[in-house]
């Protein structure tokens, strides 16, 4: 055997080595690298295309100073992630939170290659983030810090080349302030640059659709896929946690396909109705209060109450590893799918494991907002407009015939609908790196 075929054959644990990662089983980019590397295994991907995926290919750190309402100025920190880009520019959103950090905007853009692939949409992964809470800065604040941080990594980012996109704590206004700024620059001043970002307001070429797109994708993947696992959508019992863009649109959706939520928890606290709760009035108290914490006719319930309430499918759609072991151990579910980005830690993937429940993994189940992205790309780039109808018949079609994919690599394979939905997004990079090459 040549070394090179004895090199498409490496175990995970030789790849994690021979580039230096650490030896940390809760590290977050290492969980995610591992997945892919385990997926890797059983479809025997090139150990080159491994090395490659299994590190960014650009890491941006940027520091920026923003003049404050009270006159003083202060520095913030930003990242920018340029996971891969062999299947068309980097894609992904950016955030605004106060715990942002490397690793976790590493393991975001990653999972971002993998989640376009998986739909097939031509894009690669990237993703980026400011270390600051918006809760605690103005709105004048907000706008500074956006266009500060857009004039910061201008000169990496592009139509073209990389294309930013709302995350937690970013909205469609930050959207059109990001866009702005970079079509104010003299090198971007054309009506194409407009591009350069998705989900922005439907006003300035923003898609229909776009807001509710991720849930949406949640709802579509789940009626795709849970009647192989004998579960019927009109009438099974769902609890959220989160209640945000994406499971505040999710929700709606289910309810009006005849599911029954019947749990919800967010950063506010924790509410019950075995009978329903209506996602429409729990949505528009939301939008009022910011958050589910003194909606009427529900009981208010603790975290292990809230988890231990039993469902046919819980939806995690807040932020990453919240889902620990105690929390899996708790969990009272047939199948969980991840609206969010990896939102169980090590521990918790093992003891769901251990349960046997099912988990339609993030880079199928919340693909619908990067594919809308796409769409919104698309519309600008050709100067068209689609309707919220045909925006929805198109992320249907793309997200039935990823779940199909998912489904049959896990019957070829035998494993887990994870490293299937991983085994699938790799077997198209693969395929891009066979037919490309290396350069040089």
């Amino acid at each position: 055997m040549t070394p090179a075929a004895t090199a498409t054959e490496l175990p995970r644990g030789s790849v994690t080595e021979e580039l230096g990662f650490p030896n940390d089983p809760n590290n977050l980019y290492l969980q995610t690298v591992n997945t892919m590397l385990d997926a890797a295994e059983l479809i025997n991907l090139k150990h080159r295309t491994r090395i490659i995926l299994a590190q960014p290919k650009n890491e941006i750190m940027v520091h920026f100073p923003v003049k404050m309402d009270d006159g003083h100025h202060k520095l913030f920190k930003g990242y920018r992630i340029q996971h891969n880009n062999a299947c068309g520019p980097y894609k992904g959103g950016f955030r605004f939170h106060d715990d942002v950090h490397l690793d976790d905007v590493k393991s975001l853009a990653f999972l971002m290659t993998m989640k376009c692939a998986v739909v097939r949409i031509p894009f690669g992964g990237g993703k980026g983030g400011v270390k600051v809470n918006p809760r605690d800065i103005s709105h004048g604040e907000l706008q500074r810090v956006t266009r500060r941080y857009c004039s910061a990594i201008m000169d990496q980012i592009g139509p073209d080349v990389d294309i930013p996109a709302p995350d937690v704590g970013t909205t469609a206004e930050i959207m059109a302030w990001f866009a702005d700024t970079y079509m104010m620059s003299s090198s971007h001043q054309h009506h194409d640059a407009l591009r350069v970002v998705t989900g922005k307001p439907v006003e300035y070429g923003g898609s229909a659709g776009r807001l509710k797109a991720t849930g949406q994708g949640v709802a579509d993947t789940l009626a795709e896929m849970l009647p192989g696992v004998g579960i019927d959508i009109k009438g099974m019992k769902v609890s959220l946690l989160g209640f945000g863009n994406v499971n505040g649109w999710g929700g709606q959706i289910l309810q009006d396909m005849g599911a029954t939520i019947v749990a919800v928890m967010d950063h506010t606290g924790a509410i019950r109705n075995d009978n329903g709760i209506d996602c429409k009035a729990l949505y528009e108290h939301n939008m009022k209060t910011g958050g589910i914490a003194g909606f009427e006719g529900v009981d208010v319930v603790d975290e292990e109450t809230f988890y231990r309430t039993p469902v046919d499918v819980f939806i995690p759609g807040a932020l990453e590893q919240m889902i620990q072991e105690k929390q899996a151990a708790w969990l009272d579910c047939k199948v969980m799918a991840e609206a969010a980005n990896a939102p169980c830690d090590p521990s918790g993937e093992r003891k769901l494991d251990e349960k046997g429940i099912e988990v339609i993994p993030a880079i199928l189940a919340n693909a619908g907002g990067v594919t809308v992205s796409y769409f919104e790309w698309v519309q600008n780039k050709n100067a068209v407009t689609w309707s919220a109808e045909q925006v929805d018949r198109e992320l249907n079609r793309h997200m039935v015939v990823a779940a199909q994919r998912t489904m049959e690599r896990r019957n070829q394979l035998k494993c887990s609908l994870r490293e299937a939905a991983f085994a699938s997004a790799l077997d198209h990079i693969g395929d891009v790196y066979r037919v490309r090459g290396i350069f040089p």
